[in-house]
């Protein structure tokens, strides 16, 4: 029997970005794919599979693996990543007038790449620009486009305190949402590019802290912990690797040292 179309799907995304779409995600699956199938007037999943396997459907495999790979995020998530952050990176490197580098690993939409521009902002002595720099990477590109939009609706700075959205965003456009755009220091901190994170990077470090969050729950555990070495090749000697905290890097051989709930670090 030839595998069902959900199984062909499972096994395209496994092959093109790594990520393991396990039974458990079928219904997300038929119900984002379900929404193209009727875009394009398709009869079924099966036409769909099959014009993604083609080599017409490049194109479209591109806007499939997009439409499953979307993570939700949002400012400020995890608060307890941020006070770290805070308290044992960008205070200490501020006091020593070091340079600061972060990745920002699946970055979705912006919001947390703005979160620790926004943080380094506050943090920094004097009201002074510091001298960091935060690569912000993702594998779809729609998300990319509006995390370079730098725009959001009212509901998505519900956690940003009240000053920092005085100070860091200003109202844009008209209709029936009021949006708000991100000031420009933020963005002249942020390099947003896409990347697959199973393809070579061009980038070589080293960087003071990783974030890759709420992202390895998509890989089976021998991408998980491939990821995560490849993770600890590019963080300086004491450098911190942050995970989801519904992630675990437990049973992996990494190298790295636990620190707290999804902080890992770097020997010296």
């Amino acid at each position: 029997m030839a595998p069902d179309p959900i199984s062909r799907i499972r096994n395209l995304m496994f092959e093109v970005s790594g990520v393991n779409m396990n039974e458990g995600k079928d219904e997300l699956v038929r119900a984002r794919v379900g929404k193209r199938v009727r875009a394009l007037s398709l009869p079924g999943l099966d036409a769909y599979v099959d014009l993604v396997e083609s080599p017409d459907g490049v194109g479209e495999l591109a806007t499939m693996v997009d439409l499953l790979t979307t993570n939700k995020t949002s400012f400020f998530r995890e608060q307890a990543h941020w006070e770290f952050l805070e308290h044992h990176v960008i205070e200490p490197a501020a006091e020593r007038g070091d340079p600061l580098r972060f990745w920002s690993a699946g970055c979705s939409s912006g919001e947390e790449p703005y979160t620790l521009a926004m943080l380094l902002m506050e943090t920094w002595p004097g009201g002074g620009v510091p001298d960091a720099r935060v690569l912000a990477t993702d594998l779809s590109r729609p998300v990319l486009e509006l995390a370079q939009a730098g725009e959001y609706p009212t509901r998505a700075l519900a956690d940003v305190p009240t000053a920092m959205r005085r100070r860091w965003f200003r109202a844009v456009g008209e209709g029936k949402e009021e949006r708000w755009s991100v000031d420009p220091q933020l963005r002249r901190m942020i390099s947003f590019t896409r990347l697959n994170l199973m393809a070579p990077w061009p980038m070589r470090g080293p960087f003071d802290a990783i974030l890759c969050r709420n992202v390895m729950i998509y890989f089976d555990r021998d991408t998980r912990a491939e990821l995560v070495r490849r993770f600890a090749g590019l963080l300086r000697p004491g450098g911190f690797l942050l995970v989801g905290h519904s992630e675990s890097l437990t049973g992996l051989e990494h190298g790295l040292g636990y620190v707290q709930p999804a902080v890992y670090r770097r020997g010296r």
